[in-house]
């Protein structure tokens, strides 16, 4: 029984990409060079499909084309070490996660206390003291800004 090969198009329908992103990913080497038909179309194998659907997943997850490409690397090379593969990758996208999740808990608060102050106007609560918001730290920072 002889293997079937998808086109471009179908490859990309399958796998709930465009066009452009499966050629993106090819170039950036996540794919494997696809033959060619004797019209010059390209031919992937169906294996791409699943290939192209743990890309997506991984971005969704929060990893960077960058990060899924290293991972896809290390996954071909058996002997490499295990920081460098999925779980080690994975818990070190898990600790930024937390480092993000932590610094959103810090702005909900702000924003809560802001809303319970009754804050309507910027630069008024900017000079009053009993306003939560943390003006004086971002002013602190202003220093840094290069003026006109």
């Amino acid at each position: 029984m002889s293997k079937v090969w998808l086109r471009t198009g179908e490859v990309a329908r399958a796998a709930g990409v465009n066009n452009q992103t499966l050629r993106y990913y090819h170039r950036r080497g996540l794919l494997a060079e696809p033959s060619r038909s004797t019209g010059g179309h390209r031919l992937y194998p169906p294996e791409t499909v699943t290939v192209l659907r743990v890309i997506k997943a991984a971005q969704r997850l929060g990893f960077t084309l960058e990060e899924v490409t290293e991972l896809v690397d290390a996954g071909t090379h058996r002997h490499a070490r295990s920081d460098h593969g999925l779980r080690g990758r994975a818990t070190a996208k898990l600790a930024e996660v937390e480092q993000k999740i932590a610094g959103l808990q810090a702005v909900r608060r702000t924003l809560l206390a802001a809303i319970g102050a009754g804050c309507d106007d910027l630069t008024a609560c900017a000079t009053s003291p009993c306003c939560p918001l943390p003006f004086s730290e971002l002013a602190d920072g202003a220093d840094d800004v290069i003026h006109d």
